[in-house]
């Protein structure tokens, strides 16, 4: 799974970090303790008792009260019962022996569960549309500001933003100031227009203009109001009917504390738009993140990108084996 931006996007021309192993390891080191960190709330909701008293004595007590804490931390029913199913196996078996090697087993099964699905962003389109779509609150407009700062600063891309949130003013003022903050080219409808509309408009400057990538928001709705869906659908259509092919990348942005409700929404925003990606905020101030889990393994959508803090380096690409090892690290 990407590590790293330059993993997570794939370009025609591919960027090759000029860095000595031992600063990439020290960089890496520093990137995982901050990980760690900012998953405190999870791993204190079930890591503390994985690495002390749980595998002293192995019997039913023991699967039921692991099944429990996952399902605590919010990696669901049916992924819980996959993974504990087959640790206990394992087990059983003799494949597996000792706490230490129990407790490294069920980190490699975590990881597993989110290697689904294409987990790279394709920028080789001209343009690249990619739209983000989620419901209020979730950092949307937040996490399209940081992409495309990234997209200019250390790929030398070309951004051009579209503000087809046109029923929020605050969001197309936010977004327009990451345009300004980054250099980007920026594309806004009147309040209360026809997102359609602005959405097309975003993907004809981005055409016209040459652009690399046109990022288009699009407004936060409540997944359980269908006729926003609706909506939604119908922006897509119209981005498609602008450039055939296109978007190219649909992001959901969807907020960790919300817990298992965060898989519903991703099955519904996913029915309605084909979403390609996950991009999960807030998860240091969860104690629910195992959702990132439950979402790769039951929808088989991977998770790109999350957000643990609220600087420009906490948006970061998901990487499933530092993630599991961070909830049950010591």
């Amino acid at each position: 799974m990407p590590r790293e931006w330059n993993e997570l996007f794939l370009t025609d021309q591919p960027v090759v970090v000029d860095e000595p192993e031992e600063q990439v390891a020290v960089r890496r080191r520093g990137m995982f303790s901050r990980l760690r960190d900012s998953l405190g709330k999870t791993r204190q909701a079930f890591g503390a008792e994985l690495r002390s008293t749980l595998f002293d004595s192995l019997d039913d007590e023991t699967w039921e009260r692991l099944e429990e804490l996952l399902i605590f931390a919010d990696v669901g029913a049916t992924t819980t019962a996959r993974v504990v199913g087959r640790l206990e196996t394992e087990v059983e078996e003799g494949e597996v022996a000792g706490g230490d090697a129990i407790v490294a087993r069920l980190e490699e099964l975590l990881a597993d569960t989110a290697n689904v699905g294409e987990q790279t962003i394709d920028l080789r389109h001209s343009p690249t549309v990619v739209m983000v779509c989620g419901v209020n609150g979730t950092g949307k407009t937040t996490t399209i500001g940081k992409i495309a700062w990234h997209l200019k600063n250390e790929f030398g891309k070309s951004v051009l933003l579209g503000a087809a949130d046109t029923f929020r003013a605050a969001a197309t003022e936010q977004l327009g100031e990451w345009a300004r903050r980054n250099d980007s080219d920026f594309v806004r409808g009147e309040q209360g227009s026809d997102p359609g509309a602005v959405a097309f408009d975003a993907v004809s400057a981005a055409i016209s203009r040459g652009t690399d990538v046109a990022l288009i928001d699009t407004a936060g709705r409540l997944h359980t109001q269908e006729n926003l869906l609706e909506e939604l659908k119908k922006v897509r259509r119209v981005i498609e009917k602008q450039l055939p092919g296109a978007p190219h990348e649909t992001l959901l942005v969807v907020d960790a504390t919300t817990g298992q409700n965060g898989v519903r929404q991703a099955k519904l925003f996913s029915e309605a738009v084909d979403v390609t990606g996950i991009v999960l905020t807030k998860l240091d101030g969860t104690a629910k993140g195992g959702i990132a889990l439950a979402i790769a393994d039951e929808l088989g959508i991977p998770v790109k990108l999350i957000g643990i803090g609220e600087q420009l380096e906490d948006l970061r690409p998901f990487d499933a084996s530092d993630f599991a090892r961070a909830l049950i690290a010591e």
